[in-house]
């Protein structure tokens, strides 16, 4: 469903479009705490260490595919606000073509690198076994991660940030019961968890397009022409891409140099700080989403050309995203052991 943000009230639109946002943002991340509660219950700290470990990995890719992907969700919010057909699925394809290359790229280069990585992260001895099976396996799932972002990007260009919230649910659910049978029936330990991951992921993305064919989400004719790769276009994804993956990037990459220090202090350490960092990846998610939600609206009203509008959009997402950290850094300040103490049976 295509959603017109260029008039009414900008508060209303800005939170319409970012709530589903957000929530479908803290439903992809909840994959990894999930796995980490559910392996906590059932093993020690060398599964635990292992899923920390491969989990903040994967959310750093995730994140920088997510990031790239903004270019294309601001090239399409652009020719929406347009309203130029053509440029929308032109856009679209050509995001489809760039995405499906670097899917493939990243899954044979990912695979090749799996040791390089674990030394890198300096793997504690006693995880290393069960981080490489755990890294293998979501290595493998890389294609139906970019599936399912790319679809997002799409939804989310023309305006409809509902939808993805609305597959990544039904993955969640799938998510937290495999991590059950897999990891606290089948005592798969990381294995198991990244199992789960992987195949809810490939559910998600099916529902997605059952969902799209069924019920005509996505309400435009494609012609073979849109997904012909187009140097401007593809060069314009990039443009707006390559900055946010980089900036969301880097921030993800410093983390790893912590959880590469927390590493080489033995297997506890690293399974304490793997957690630590994934709830503050977890916090981190509403000025990322607002973010992404800003980009999408103000580019739909500078594509309709209203420029004034979309600077007080900025204004607003601004705004409550500082709110949301203040409240935050009070709240925590009471409550982080209890939230801490939910990962470990002991």
């Amino acid at each position: 469903m295509r959603k017109d943000f260029t008039t009414g009230s900008i508060v209303s639109g800005l939170l319409i479009f970012a709530l589903p946002y957000m929530l479908s943002c803290f439903l992809q991340t909840f994959y990894g705490m999930a796995d980490l509660f559910v392996t906590g219950q059932f093993n020690g700290a060398d599964a635990i260490s292992a899923v920390s470990i491969g989990s903040q990995v994967m959310h750093m890719l995730t994140v920088m595919i997510v990031g790239l992907a903004m270019g294309s969700t601001v090239l399409i919010s652009q020719a929406v606000g347009k309203k130029e057909e053509k440029k929308i699925r032109q856009a679209i394809g050509n995001t489809v073509v760039l995405f499906s290359l670097l899917a493939l790229l990243l899954t044979i280069l990912l695979l090749l690198s799996v040791d390089g990585i674990l030394f890198l992260l300096s793997t504690p001895p006693e995880a290393v076994a069960e981080t490489r099976t755990y890294l293998r396996i979501c290595f493998m799932g890389i294609p139906l991660i970019v599936a399912y972002n790319i679809i997002s990007c799409v939804f989310r260009g023309i305006g409809d940030s509902r939808s993805p919230l609305f597959f990544i649910l039904i993955a969640c659910v799938f998510n937290i019961a495999l991590d059950f049978l897999l990891v606290g029936g089948l005592h798969l330990g990381a294995a198991g968890a990244a199992l789960a991951t992987v195949i809810s992921q490939g559910i998600s993305v099916v529902c997605a397009f059952y969902q799209i064919r069924r019920h005509d989400l996505l309400p435009l004719s494609f012609h073979k022409e849109d997904f012909r790769p187009c140097k401007s276009v593809i060069a314009s994804l990039l443009k707006i891409g390559i900055p946010v993956t980089c900036q969301d990037g880097f921030i993800q990459i410093s983390f790893l140099f912590i959880t590469a220090i927390a590493n080489s202090r033995g297997v506890v350490a690293a399974a304490s700080v793997g957690i630590v960092e994934k709830i503050i990846s977890f916090l981190f998610l509403v000025p990322s989403a607002m973010l992404s939600s800003i980009s999408a609206i103000a580019a739909q009203n500078v594509g309709a050309g209203k420029p004034e509008r979309a600077k007080k959009t900025l204004g607003c997402g601004l705004t409550i995203a500082v709110s949301f950290g203040l409240l935050v850094s009070i709240l925590f300040q009471y409550i982080s052991p209890y939230i801490l103490g939910l990962f470990t049976h002991n």
